[in-house]
This record gives C-alpha cells, sequence and structure tokens, in this order.
C-alpha cells in the first residue's frame, strides 16, 4: 500500500456571500511534491490553503489532508500534521518572544521540554534568527516577522507545510533562505502547497504548477512548462537565459542555482 496522500480535494466547492469562490476543485499532492499555486487576485488561492489547514469548511466536496477529512475538524486537529504560513504574519504571531512564539506549538502538543527546545534551536538556525531569539516578533522588521511565522509553521516538521506567500517583502539573502529550507523539508519528504507570485521562487523550489482560474484548477503542469510559455507567467531571468544557451532541461532546484533563479515578485498585490 502505497504513501497516505498528503492533501486531496475531491470535487470542492466553497462559496461566501456574495457567491463561489472555488467550484468543483479536485486536486492531489504527494509527500516530497513541490506546488506552486497560481492565478489572478480573487481566483481563491488563498482560500483553497484555508479549506486545506480546516480554518474553512467546503460547502460540498471533500477534503483530505494527510488521511484525515477536514470537514468534522479543527486546524488545531491538523496541527501535527499540517503548518500553515499566514499570508500577513500578524494574523498568526501573538507571542512575547519569538523563542516562545515557535514553542508555542509544540508546548500545546504537550512535548517533553528538552524535546521542544532542540526544536526550538534548529529551526531557528534553519531560518538564520538565532539572534532574534529573545525579541518581541513586533520589535523585528516586516520581513523577519515573516520568517518567524514561518518558523511556527516549520517546527513540528509537518507532513504538509501551506504556505501564503512566503517570499513577500524578503530580499535576495531572505528568498534564497526559504528556497533552500523548502527544499529541504521536500527532500525530508514534507509536501509543500504555496501560495506565491514569485516565479522565480515557483521555479527554483516548486517542480509542479497548479493555476486557479475564475475558481477552477485551469492548469496543472510541471513549473517548467508553465513559466515563459504563458503570458501570465514569464520566465525568471535566469532560467530564460538557460533557455537561450540550448539549456531548457536544467534543474533550478539544484542548490546552487536556486539564489540565482530567485527574483522579486513580479507582482506586489498580493490578495489571493
Amino acid at each position: 500500500m502505497g504513501a497516505v496522500a498528503s492533501l486531496v480535494f475531491d470535487r470542492v466547492r466553497f462559496g461566501y456571500d456574495a457567491g463561489w469562490v472555488l467550484e468543483e476543485v479536485s486536486l492531489r499532492i504527494e509527500p516530497g511534491e513541490g506546488v506552486a499555486l497560481l492565478g489572478a487576485n480573487g481566483a481563491g488561492k488563498t482560500t483553497l490553503t484555508r479549506l486545506a489547514m480546516a480554518l474553512l469548511h467546503p460547502g460540498s466536496g471533500t477534503v483530505t489532508t494527510c488521511g484525515r477529512t477536514t470537514a468534522t475538524r479543527r486546524p488545531e486537529d491538523l496541527a501535527d500534521v499540517a503548518g500553515y504560513l499566514f499570508q500577513h504574519p500578524e494574523s498568526q504571531l501573538f507571542a512575547r518572544t519569538v523563542r516562545a512564539e515557535i514553542a508555542f506549538g509544540p508546548e500545546q502538543r504537550r512535548w517533553p521540554a528538552p524535546q521542544v527546545r532542540q526544536a526550538v534551536e534548529a529551526v531557528l538556525t534553519e531560518l538564520g534568527i538565532e539572534a532574534t531569539a529573545d525579541r518581541h516578533p513586533y520589535d523585528l522588521p516586516g520581513p523577519v516577522r515573516r520568517l518567524v511565522a514561518l518558523g511556527a509553521a516549520l517546527v513540528g516538521a509537518p507532513q504538509l507545510l501551506l504556505l501564503d506567500e512566503p517570499t513577500a517583502g524578503l530580499d535576495r539573502a531572505g528568498r534564497r533562505r526559504v528556497t533552500e529550507v523548502v527544499l529541504a523539508r521536500r527532500s525530508a519528504g514534507a509536501a509543500v502547497l504555496a501560495v506565491t507570485h514569485d516565479l522565480g521562487f515557483a521555479a527554483a523550489a516548486l517542480d509542479r504548477a497548479v493555476v486557479l482560474q475564475a475558481g477552477r484548477v485551469a492548469q496543472d503542469v510541471p513549473t517548467l512548462s508553465l513559466l515563459g510559455h504563458h503570458p501570465d507567467f514569464p520566465a525568471p531571468p535566469l532560467l530564460n537565459l538557460a533557455r537561450r544557451l540550448g539549456l531548457d532541461g536544467i534543474r533550478p532546484s539544484i542548490p546552487i542555482l536556486a539564489p540565482l533563479l530567485t527574483s522579486p515578485p513580479r507582482n506586489r498585490t498580493l490578495e489571493g
């Protein structure tokens, strides 16, 4: 018997008072996959990730996260298998120190104190934010707060990472760090679904692209076959150069190329 899928949407519909946001969405993500969730503002990208985390529940159809149907569950019921990064870090940061923020999840799951300390220190090092450990998150610049929020999503070593604009506002070094973290987590078997307008990050870290359009899956293709071959999704500069040099099959997830492929988001309007 194969591994349980990390995320399955089966003919999911969801709407607000203004009407349907998602209609008949079917999607399957396996362990270790990296999926970029792309589309115009209002296409339903953030709504889809919220459904996956049981922050919302489908109007019809089923969402199954790491083998658990979400319809009767709350986010805390998935916290041991899924990590969620909100689009705006302010939506999830509340502790008085960075260390306490990252430790909160494991403490709520009653991990032994030494295990919590070890996990927190590992994530601080992984994200390069050790020096901020005893500072208040709101005393930090916005980009660093985003890394703190990411750390809170990473600390439990979840099987599924749901990331909403993980590179927004980050400089080149920050985007490189996030790219490396995503690649490392995928190598360890975690699946990653990332809403992003940063096509360089998508090329470097995510090998599959799902495009939402008017609440439906319009395309589900390898990332490199989309970028530069669709008017809304141009190739990042280095990928475009590689193609001109006849290196169209180059894998941008190779660590030495990832920081070069990562470029600032083309679309700075992040509401999804």
